[in-house]
């Protein structure tokens, strides 16, 4: 069975190029999302078994985006993305315990495969 992906970035050429390369790699994508409201309207109708999150959207952080997915009935794995390395980020700020990070340009299917296979 293939993993379902759901796709949040607010620039579409990285949704154009992040979907071509995840299909091509043999997941199916499922669907996009530009913002945080459209991510959880999505994710709650399309129930996806992957979210690949922008940390920064329009409207709200992708990391509090990732805390309300963990509360839905069927929660998806996360994996949170950007245009910054991790280490970039303000050390204090809190990264939800259940979510992966991969920088946009370390992306590919066989990177978010062995991110979305960790325990």
């Amino acid at each position: 069975m293939r993993t379902r992906v759901l796709i949040v970035d607010d620039h579409a050429s990285f949704r154009r190029l992040a979907a071509r390369m995840l299909r091509e790699a043999g997941f199916d994508v499922i669907g996009e999302a530009t913002d945080a409201a459209s991510a959880l309207d999505a994710a709650r109708v399309l129930e996806p078994d992957a979210v690949l999150l922008d940390i920064v959207l329009p409207d709200r952080s992708g990391l509090s985006v990732a805390g309300d997915l963990a509360r839905e009935r069927r929660p998806p794995r996360v994996v949170l993305t950007s245009s910054r390395s991790r280490s970039d980020f303000d050390p204090a700020l809190e990264w939800p315990a259940h979510c992966e990070f991969v920088p946009k340009h370390d992306l590919s299917g066989a990177e978010l495969r062995r991110l979305l296979t960790r325990p």
